[in-house]
Formats: C-alpha cells, sequence, structure tokens
C-alpha cells in the first residue's frame, strides 16, 4: 500500500486532528493561516485556534491574479502558469509560517486550501444554459504536497458543483456544525470581497439552515482604490468618511435585479465591478463624483445590500443576534451602519470565541476534516445545498 494512503486512514481514525486551514479571499489582502486542532465530526465537531496569521502578498503577486481575475478573455499560458505558481508561493508562505511558530512539517496532519478563485460563473449569474454551474479555484493542491511533505485537501468547490450546488457559498456546512444554537436565531455575517451570511436557527425549529451571497461587501471599495490611490484598501475607511454619499447613485446600484433574486443566491466580481459602477454613474449622472463621494457611496450600498438581505430574511423572526466577520468588521464606517440598522444586534464574531480573521481559513479546516472522518449525513439539515463531503486529496509521494 502507498503509505501516504496508509497515513491517510490513520489520520482519519484520529480522535484529534491538526489541520491548517488556508484562504486566500478575492480581496488578495493575503494569505490566512490558521493551525487547528479539530476533535470529532459532524455535529460533535470541536475547534482549538492555536495559530493564525495573516501573510501578505508580494505586489507581483497580486498584479499576476488580477490579469485573469473575473475576465472572460485572458491569456492561458498566465493561467496555467499562475496555477502552479500559486500552489507553490502558498507552500513558501506555509513553510514561513511553521518557522514563525517553531513547527516542523511532521506535526501537521493536513492541510485544507481553499485556492485562489479567479472566476465564478453559476448558471443564475451567466443566464448560459449551455454550461452548467462553474467556477475556478487554481493554486493546485499537488505542488503544496510535495512542497511541504504534508497530505492536502483542496478544490473544496467542485464536489458542490458536481452534487447540483452552484460552488458557493460553502460557509453553511462548517458554520451549521460549529456554532448551532439553542438558544438563539444567528446570522453569521461574512464581509469579504462578497458579504455573505450563513442563516442558522435556533436548534428545535423546523426551519433549515442555509448560507446565501448578499452582494459585494469590500470589493468595490477595494477596486476603487487600487484604481485611484494604488492602495489595496480604504484602511479605517479614512476616504469614505471625508465624501458625502450620492442618493441617486445609490439608488442605481440597488436596482440590479441580483438583490430581487430569492435565497440563497451567489455572485461574485464577474457582476459587481467598477465597470457596473460606471454604468450606474453614467444612468445617475454622476460621473462628476469626487472619490471620496464615490468612496462613501459605494461604501452605504455595501452597508445598505446586507441591511437588506438580513431584514429579508428575518421577518417575522424573533431573538435574532448578527454576528460579524471578514475585512468589513475592520471598515468602522460600515461596522457603524450596521450596527445602526440593527440595534443591540449586532457583534463581532469574536463573542463566539473565534478570532473574526481567522474564520473562513478554520471553516476550510472543518471541511477536509469531515473529508477524512466525517459523514454526508452530517449536513442533510442545510436548505438547498448537497449533502457532500468536499475536497480532492493530494499526496505528497
Amino acid at each position: 500500500m502507498n503509505k501516504s494512503i496508509a497515513k491517510l486512514a490513520k489520520i482519519g481514525q484520529k480522535e484529534e486532528r491538526l489541520i491548517l486551514g488556508l484562504m486566500s479571499g478575492t480581496s488578495l489582502d493575503g494569505l490566512d493561516v490558521a493551525l487547528c486542532r479539530i476533535t470529532g465530526a459532524g455535529t460533535q465537531s470541536q475547534l482549538e485556534l492555536l495559530q493564525f496569521d495573516t501573510l501578505d502578498y508580494h505586489d507581483a503577486f497580486r498584479d499576476g491574479i488580477r490579469q485573469v481575475f473575473a475576465k472572460r478573455t485572458i491569456d492561458q499560458q498566465s493561467l496555467s502558469g499562475l496555477n502552479a505558481y500559486v500552489g507553490s508561493y502558498h507552500a513558501e508562505l506555509i513553510l514561513q509560517a511553521f518557522a514563525k511558530w517553531n513547527l516542523q512539517t511532521e506535526d501537521i496532519d493536513l492541510i485544507a486550501s481553499h485556492g485562489q478563485t479567479v472566476f465564478h460563473a453559476p448558471q443564475s449569474l451567466t443566464h448560459d444554459s449551455s454550461y452548467p454551474n462553474s467556477t475556478l479555484q487554481i493554486g493546485d493542491g499537488d505542488h503544496i504536497a510535495v512542497k511541504t511533505g504534508i497530505i492536502c485537501v483542496s478544490d473544496f468547490r467542485q464536489k458542490h458543483i458536481a452534487a447540483g450546488g452552484e460552488g458557493a457559498p460553502l460557509a453553511a456546512y462548517g458554520d451549521y456544525l460549529l456554532f448551532s444554537s439553542a438558544q438563539e436565531n444567528r446570522f453569521l455575517l461574512n464581509i469579504g470581497g462578497i458579504s455573505n451570511f450563513t442563516f442558522l436557527p435556533q436548534l428545535g425549529t423546523s426551519a433549515k439552515a442555509y448560507a446565501t451571497d448578499l452582494g459585494p461587501g469590500n470589493t468595490l471599495m477595494n477596486q476603487l482604490m487600487h484604481r485611484e490611490y494604488q492602495q489595496e484598501m480604504d484602511r479605517n475607511a479614512e476616504v469614505a468618511l471625508a465624501g458625502q454619499i450620492h442618493q441617486e447613485l445609490l439608488a442605481t446600484l440597488m436596482a440590479h435585479p441580483f438583490f430581487a433574486l430569492g435565497f440563497p443566491k451567489t455572485t461574485g466580481p464577474e457582476l459587481f465591478n467598477l465597470d457596473y459602477v460606471a454604468q450606474c454613474q453614467a444612468a445617475s449622472q454622476s460621473t462628476n463624483l469626487t472619490v471620496p463621494d464615490l468612496m462613501a457611496t459605494l461604501n452605504r450600498f455595501s452597508a445598505e445590500t446586507i441591511r437588506a438581505g438580513i431584514q429579508r430574511a428575518s421577518v417575522g423572526l424573533a431573538n435574532k443576534k448578527i454576528y460579524v466577520s471578514g475585512g468589513g468588521l475592520h471598515n468602522p464606517m460600515l461596522y457603524r451602519q450596521l450596527q445602526e440598522a440593527f440595534p443591540g444586534e449586532v457583534e463581532s464574531f469574536q463573542v463566539l470565541n473565534l478570532n473574526p480573521d481567522a474564520k473562513e481559513a478554520c471553516l476550510f479546516a472543518i471541511l477536509a476534516n469531515e473529508t477524512l472522518a466525517g459523514d454526508p449525513s452530517h449536513v442533510t439539515q442545510i436548505k438547498d445545498s448537497p449533502a457532500v463531503c468536499m475536497g480532492k486529496i493530494s499526496l505528497p509521494y
């Protein structure tokens, strides 16, 4: 028997596993690296975050991803090269984290890698029935496994699509297993490039959990900062706070038919990008806005899509709490607007005893744990999502 296969079987039978979760979002902030100790599986899963860091990307990496990200026409050689390069680069960053944490590769049971999304094309967005739902994450797991010597589980979204889903959002699986509550209805709101929530009904009710995208989170603001200032984000909302919200542009942005679709649904920068903003500016006669005014309007746009989505999902729902994670948590203007929209109901994810910045990387560690030690029956209570264990397994030898 291949010794890696034998090792894989032993890992699946262990009482606890050390799994390194990796997340690289569309905002390209850096690679989130979360070292997790996980015991059990299914609803008995327990996760302890041992170490966490976000390892910054260099500018050449970001520029390379932007050449192919969310574009319909690209250089195929660049895409092929980036697939190998991202995996190798992530492996280098992993080894840097191990050196910082004084860890040996032999200490780790598994790596769970999300990869880097470069295109997301469910039929609900493309309106093209000639192709099935599809998504593409690059950064092949074989490169990570070979260069670290650690078994890698990756490419989680393909199984979701193969089983009838849209490939996103996947957060409901880990959220349901770890954070369901008998005391309250929970909205676990993640504000990354795209904002999304997982709804976790109070245990004991007949409602089902589900996850859905809401619309742009940080993506439009980040794209504008990169275009105008060659910076990655509006740090501390400094630009937005200096501007005034343009109500006509805001109304035009909010008129997109995506917002009328039922839950769950998925979207991405393929739909919400600066070309869309320019179209809305032309339609609302606001093409001469200053950058601060445009940034303030985009900030409110993100807040409004979140507010409208959660209000729509919580009609008639009592005893609810909203727990926020993702980069948007650190945007004071955006976070304040959410607190004003839902007085007394908005909290940082930190109150659930998990670093909010580490949450997504931890959730992929949970998905990898289910790949080895779980069962599809663990996730049958998630609405409109296939009950599957996800991820491809890459062996180092």
